[in-house]
């Protein structure tokens, strides 16, 4: 069945349809290795071998997350011709600023329509069974 009559759109290759066992001979099987290694050496009645304590390749380089920001800033800043030095800093209102803005905008409260009662009408006749 093509992906055509699956339902899928055009042709698509299979996902793994191109991997042959040659894409796989630069990889190692170290688990499998020293897995093996122990079990020869078990039945052989031997101490198995000790893992091998090879320091791993070190990791990548740490990079300063807020300098690289920074340097970033600076950057988009020269560029558009602003100076750095510059920049505008404002204080945050806080929780009693903010309601009194609030407030001071909010409009006068309308007042509500006088609700009248409703009209009482005459009660049922009971039925009679």
């Amino acid at each position: 069945m093509s992906a055509t009559a699956r339902g899928g759109v055009g042709k698509r290759p299979v996902l793994g349809a191109s991997r042959t066992t040659d894409d796989i001979s630069g990889y190692q099987d170290e688990y499998r290795q020293a897995l093996e290694a122990v079990l020869e050496a078990k039945t052989e009645g031997q101490q198995p071998p000790k893992p091998s304590t090879e320091a791993e390749e070190p990791g990548g380089q740490v990079v300063d997350l807020m300098a690289v920001l920074q340097e970033s800033v600076r950057k988009a800043q020269a560029a558009r011709g602003e100076d750095a030095d510059e920049a505008e800093v404002h204080e945050m209102p806080t929780a009693k600023q903010k309601t009194a803005a609030k407030t001071a905008r909010k409009a006068p409260a309308k007042k509500t329509a006088k609700k009248t009662a409703a009209a009482k009408k005459p009660a049922r006749r009971q039925r009679r069974d």
